[in-house]
């Protein structure tokens, strides 16, 4: 992990409170990978917390990274320029691994089809069959679908109200298609309750596919000292810090 001062190259919209920003880092990053986040400033010294944000694209000497504006933080960051500088901790966190695993299905829902995109770029060309079921709330909140599709063996973009693709969740969408996807790995990432339901779902199913899910959580330190991101271990009375030990879990590992 490196603090740097990194140059914004390009801040835009993706989608309805959604945006996209790409920012050149002065020197290289050793480590960067899917399902790692990063931890940015908003640039104002009112908001000291940084903001905790997954990794969706990288080169080299550049990230990508995609935000949803929530609050007073990432409406000050939606502002930032071309060129402006912010300080940046990165890569954090523990990311997806696909040894072993020639078919992989991808589950993501909301701002969790970010992660889900940067596992697709990590290994693109590298031999793997991805199946994409990506959901959102609205035609509006729909994004990177043509990446997607391009990418995958095949990709399904859902919508809740049905107003892009047909009405449904990601979840439904990959129980759906999860024979014809014959998945050797599984992974997911997406509000809890979406989690929930794939992880009842499998079990319902009988499903014993490796499944690695990306918890979404608030973060303070974002290097695992100050413990406001913990969560319990499954059948243990210990906890993990989803910045340190995590994001990323096996479905199993811990409590959701």
């Amino acid at each position: 992990m490196k603090e740097l001062t990194v140059k914004i190259l390009e801040n835009a919209p993706l989608a309805a409170g959604v945006y996209r920003m790409r920012f050149a880092l002065p020197e290289k990053a050793e480590g960067l990978a899917c399902g790692k986040f990063v931890n940015i400033s908003v640039g104002d010294g009112a908001h000291l917390l940084r903001r905790p944000i997954a990794i969706c694209e990288y080169t080299e000497d550049t990230v990508t990274i995609c935000y949803q504006i929530k609050g007073e933080g990432t409406r000050l960051m939606s502002a930032k320029k071309a060129g402006d500088l912010l300080s940046c901790a990165l890569p954090l966190g523990n990311g997806f691994s696909l040894e072993g695993a020639e078919r992989v299905a991808l589950i993501g829902g909301g701002v969790g089809v970010f992660p889900m995109y940067s596992v697709l770029k990590e290994y693109e060309g590298k031999g793997k069959k991805f199946f994409s079921f990506i959901g959102f709330r609205n035609k509006g909140a729909v994004c990177l679908a043509d990446g997607f599709a391009s990418l995958s063996e095949s990709a399904e973009i859902v919508t809740d109200d049905g107003s892009f693709g047909r009405k449904a969740n990601a979840v439904e969408a990959f129980f759906a298609g999860a024979e014809k996807a014959a998945p050797e790995r599984i992974l997911a990432c997406g509000p809890l309750p979406m989690l929930r339901a794939l992880k009842t779902g499998l079990a319902e199913r009988g499903m014993d596919v490796p499944c690695y899910v990306s918890l979404e959580e608030r973060m303070g330190c974002g290097i695992g000292a100050c413990l406001v991101c913990v969560c319990k271990k499954s059948g243990k009375e210990e906890n993990v810090r989803v910045c340190k030990d995590g994001p990323v879990f096996e479905i199993g590992e811990v409590d959701f």
